[in-house]
């Protein structure tokens, strides 16, 4: 058996690399699915930290300006140097409060005024004690103003939450597009992937398939060289060595029965003129029972004689069923032409023969097509009863051109449907006063067919025997 070295990967190597190929893909997107979830997920908890950050610094503002406030003015009322410190850390803790509301995006502007506004407060806290009263109810009024900046402050923090999360949001929904395009794109391209790897690593076994149907149907003379991964390459190989020796064997089956068969005919014709001279009586006068027992060796060295010619013609066919010479041929012409050689046979017979049908034109070796057509229709006008019609119709399917045979004989038995196209097989229906056949024929008409790449059965029953011819059709 033959060896082959390839470089090339085998089918299961290339199915791997396929199977991780489609696998990274998918792994790829979701891996960036994941890491702009983690993403999106970051923003979200420093845009809730900063609105945290916000809500809380603009409620604290509010608070820290309302005990600078309640200190700043016992402050000045009682002249007490605690409440005076209390008042300073405060505003310390206020200005630390602003200073973090800037640095979460709160304009600098708004607390540039905020801190004005704290400076002129500060600047009553400080005076002779004899103006406290009048400073501390224009304290009061000043306290007033910083309430209405600590509100736009809020008003703003707010404004800034809310723009953050309506960006996030938009973040989110543009997120979730574009995850789902590219889900869609790489689950196309998967498709299309394993689509395409499928096809390529499909299509040596469809031509494997094709090679082992050929070897099926006897078509030895096609090389068969699949090219593919080194396993199907190595199967190629491997049916290229079948091929070549079941074209061995088949030489020389034909070789041995041309060589049995002329080995036979010549002892054969021997014996057979043996008997004739004693029939003859050249050897002396023969009495009855001799006569009898010599009409019966003449008899079978003549029916053998037969069956070796028969032997002869059907290894013949099956060698030349392997050499078509095709042409463009029309169907009924060929189908015509079958019946006008036959004529005087089916009207001594006193049969009708008629042909219709389409008028279709299919690429066949004419002549070997046109003894399979023959075949059938000797055999047709064998078995037909007297006065009867034989139909030939020619037809089309998808794809093929049929012919069908139909006679009006008694049909074929049950138990002779399974076995009638094996050589040499002769069914138990056989016409009366007729000569008995060989039982080649309608191996032959297999073997023509089948080099066509054709198929011939037999239809149902009714009446009579219905055989159907499929072809091919060429484009």
């Amino acid at each position: 058996m033959p060896t082959t070295h390839s470089a090339r990967g085998s089918f299961q190597q290339l199915l791997l690399f396929a199977f991780l190929l489609i696998t990274a893909l998918l792994v790829g997107v979701a891996l960036r699915s994941l890491f702009q979830y983690d993403a999106l997920m970051t923003q979200s908890r420093n845009a809730a930290s900063r609105a945290l950050a916000l809500s809380g610094g603009a409620q604290s503002l509010a608070e820290r300006s309302a005990a600078m406030e309640r200190a700043a003015r016992q402050s000045l009322v009682l002249n007490d140097a605690v409440l005076r410190r209390r008042f300073n850390d405060a505003a310390r803790d206020a200005n630390e409060v602003v200073g973090k509301l800037v640095d979460n995006g709160l304009p600098p502007s708004s607390i540039d005024a905020w801190r004005a506004q704290l400076g002129v407060i500060e600047g009553l806290m400080n005076g002779p004690s004899d103006t406290a009263l009048t400073r501390e109810s224009t304290m009061a009024l000043q306290f007033r103003d910083l309430d209405g900046l600590n509100t736009n402050i809020a008003q703003q923090a707010q404004f800034l939450i809310e723009t953050g999360n309506n960006a996030l949001a938009q973040r989110i929904e543009n997120a979730g597009r574009r995850l789902m395009r590219q889900v869609v794109a790489a689950s196309g391209l998967a498709v299309t992937l394993a689509l395409a790897f499928g096809i390529w690593l499909a299509r040596p076994f469809k031509r494997i398939e094709r090679a082992i149907v050929g070897l099926g149907q006897n078509r030895l003379d096609e090389p068969i060289d699949i090219r593919g991964p080194a396993d199907v390459r190595r199967v190629s190989q491997q049916l290229e060595w079948l091929r070549l020796r079941l074209t061995e064997l088949d030489a020389d089956k034909a070789r041995f029965l041309r060589h049995v068969s002329h080995e036979l005919k010549t002892p054969l014709a021997a014996l057979r003129e043996g008997v004739s001279l004693l029939e003859d009586g050249v050897t002396g006068a023969l009495n009855p029972a001799q006569r009898e027992v010599a009409q019966i060796l003449q008899q079978n060295t003549v029916a053998l004689q037969g069956q070796i010619e028969a032997l002869l013609r059907f290894n013949a066919a099956a060698f030349e069923a392997r050499e078509l010479r095709r042409e463009r041929t029309q169907l009924l012409g060929l189908v015509e032409e079958q019946i006008d050689a036959q004529r005087l046979q089916w009207q001594s017979q006193g049969l009708k023969v008629r042909a219709e049908g389409e008028p279709l034109t299919v690429t066949v070796d004419p002549v070997k097509l046109g003894t399979a057509i023959a075949n059938l229709l000797s055999n047709a006008i064998r078995f037909s009863a007297r006065g009867g019609t034989i139909t030939i119709v020619v037809s089309s399917a998808p794809g093929l051109a049929c012919i069908d045979i139909n006679d009006a004989g008694p049909g074929i038995a049950p138990e002779d449907r399974d076995r009638i196209f094996e050589p040499f097989y002769r069914g138990e229906r056989q016409p009366e006063h007729a000569v008995k056949g060989t039982g080649i024929g309608l191996s032959i008409v297999q073997e023509y067919i089948a080099a066509h790449g054709g198929h011939i059965s037999l239809l149902p029953s009714g009446p009579g025997a219905r055989f159907r011819i499929e072809l091919p059709r060429s484009n």
